[in-house]
């Protein structure tokens, strides 16, 4: 008997629980069968077959949107639903996390055919036990099938459709393309006059039906990154095996361990969709690949290295709902949003963003020249590489290999007309002698450099060659930037620390004994970390005349900080402290970013 279509059963529990009201409990009753058959047309409208459709009364029921009663805002999800049947079955609920589970055990327990079928997922086996997530409660009977064939007592926790049948998706497509393209292995058009190749993602559907095996697996695996809101992917060779490894919220996650004769393949693969050369192996390699996935399109930039045990490859995924923000939810608190808005209306003038790599300059520098972007104005940028090709701005990537560098570039982007300028960094003398000269003549310039923080940039340009004259008169001002993680919304909670704990990092602290800060306990949603996204850190330093006369002067950093900090300047520790308090990042990962600023 399947539950989840039973009408009485599923209806009485939701009502009981105060997740219907009555009028939407008869609206469900009085609607149910057009709503379904509405779906169904859905479904085949975006070509899925009928054997593959498997609505039931929860799909039902959820594509009616219904708003929680009392709960003013909350709709009723699929996690709700299934977490109320498993309470009231006596089951434990499982919350799949990809990050989480065994490939092996997933594709290897039991057959994928009988795994979609049934909607099981078989995710560890712990102290003898299988445990197994299932979907349907009314048909836990299948179980006994596994555990004779099997030889081993199974535990059943339900788990939402939807999840399982991502995991399932994923998994048994992945591991089957591995697996063909490791026995293929083991037996006997490109566009290079454009910036960017479009690649489109195939769909699970489409990915499945390729007989293209280690094209099947690349795609599989831009999915999985996708979806998991990776920043990076790591493909490593190691002595006997290769993995596969996602950045997630600045943190490195395993997440696949694959047969190490599949690799070479898989990078071979990478290396065409970026139009590297694949014949070479010896030296360090760089590209992009421009993809599609579902109705969005990214960057990804291609790195290559040789390691000791073959050629690792970086990628990693600039997504345009990353780079392309407004500037007024980057991060920047009221002092600095008024301040750094001054810099981007300016007429003409140097604005420098500083910070190491990772930091978010070029998230900062896009979503500025996003923001000021309109068919009156032309943009033209300069950089190596280029991240994100955007069709409002003109760009210009270095190739030094054809003597096309920042400086031979810049000798000649006057003659293009242009309004604003974004040169990707300023490396040497010459870079920055052009810069100046590009201010001075009323254009606008942004650029990065490399420093610790905002004011160690005027004395950069100085130790590069500038006279002092023309950094005072050019530059508007400048900006250090960190990415701190954000507390998830999920766990967020509040813990009372004792002062003394907080004191010795150059925070400003309260004159009392203790205060309540915030932090993330875990949760699923965080994968047990407490945070989840990451925001930015600033401190923002404008040229006020006081601080041009120092500079003119010659005057040292130091005597720079101690003007701009009088004037109201919010350093980096400032500004991570005021993230802190207000409960956006914990105080330990405040210290990891700012401690040795």
């Amino acid at each position: 008997m399947q539950l989840l279509n039973d009408e009485q059963y599923l209806l009485d529990l939701l009502f009981r629980h105060q997740l219907i009201s009555s009028e939407q409990r008869k609206m469900i009753s009085l609607k149910k069968e057009l709503q379904r058959q509405n779906l169904m047309h859905k479904l085949r409208d975006r070509g899925i077959d009928k054997n593959e459709q498997r609505l039931d009364l929860v799909d039902v029921i959820l594509s009616f949107n219904l708003e929680i009663p009392g709960r003013r805002g909350e709709f009723l999800s699929e996690e709700e639903i299934i977490r109320t049947v498993a309470q009231d079955r006596g089951l434990p609920f499982k919350k799949l996390d990809p990050l989480e589970l065994d490939m092996e055990v997933v594709t290897k327990t039991i057959p994928q055919n009988f795994a979609m079928r049934h909607l099981l997922v078989p995710f560890e086996v712990r102290n003898g036990i299988l445990e197994m997530a299932v979907y349907e409660p009314g048909e836990l009977a299948i179980l006994e099938d596994v555990m004779q064939a099997k030889q081993m007592r199974i535990r059943a926790h339900l788990a939402t459709k939807s999840e399982i049948s991502r995991i399932l998706a994923e998994f048994f497509g992945f591991q089957s393309s591995i697996s063909a393209a490791e026995d293929h292995l083991a037996g006997p058009s490109v566009d290079i006059s454009n910036l960017e190749q479009l690649v489109k993602i195939g769909t699970a559907r489409e990915i499945s039906s390729s007989d293209k095996n280690i094209k099947a697996a690349v795609n599989h695996m831009f999915n999985y990154a996708f979806d998991e809101r990776a920043s990076d992917i790591h493909i490593e060779p190691k002595r006997a095996k290769s993995l596969v490894r996602f950045r997630i919220d600045g943190v490195l996650h395993t997440i696949y361990e694959l047969p190490k004769v599949v690799h070479a393949a898989m990078v071979s693969r990478i290396k065409f969709l970026a139009r590297l050369d694949i014949a070479e192996k010896r030296r360090p390699q760089d590209g992009r690949i421009k993809v599609q996935h579902h109705d969005q399109e990214a960057e990804i930039r291609v790195s290559t290295v040789p390691v000791s045990f073959g050629e690792k490859a970086v990628l990693r995924i600039l997504n345009s709902e990353v780079l392309f923000q407004n500037i007024e939810d980057i991060g920047f608190n009221e002092r600095d949003l008024a301040v750094y808005k001054s810099f981007v209306e300016a007429p003409h003038g140097i604005v420098l963003v500083t910070g190491p790599t990772g930091s978010g300059k070029s998230t900062t520098l896009y979503s500025t020249l996003h923001h000021v972007a309109s068919p009156e104005i032309n943009i033209t940028t300069v950089e190596d590489p280029v991240e994100m090709v955007y069709e409002a701005f003109n760009q210009i990537s270095v190739q030094s290999q054809i003597d096309v560098t920042f400086s031979t570039i810049l000798r000649n982007i006057l003659r293009q007309d242009p309004d604003i300028i974004m040169i990707g960094e300023i490396r040497d003398y010459e870079t920055a002698a052009h810069a100046v000269q590009a201010a001075l003549t009323g254009h606008l310039v942004f650029s990065t450099l490399h420093t610790n923080d905002a004011v160690t940039s005027i004395t950069r340009l100085i130790e590069l060659g500038v006279q002092p004259f023309l950094v005072s008169s050019t530059m508007l001002g400048a900006m250090a930037q960190r990415l701190v993680r954000t507390i998830c919304s999920d766990c967020k909670e509040e813990v009372t620390m004792p002062i003394s704990a907080l004191q010795g990092f150059g925070f400003p602290l309260p004159d009392r004994p203790e205060m309540v800060l915030y932090q993330g306990k875990g949760c699923r949603k965080c994968r047990g970390t407490g945070y989840y996204g990451r925001c930015g850190v600033f401190e923002i330093f404008p040229m006020s005349d006081a601080i041009k006369a120092k500079v003119a002067g010659s005057a040292p950093a130091s005597e720079l900080q101690k003007v701009a900090t009088a004037e109201g300047m919010t350093t980096l520790k400032e500004d991570a402290w005021d993230k802190v308090r207000r409960g956006i990042t914990t105080f330990a990962e405040a210290v990891r970013v700012t401690g040795s600023v």
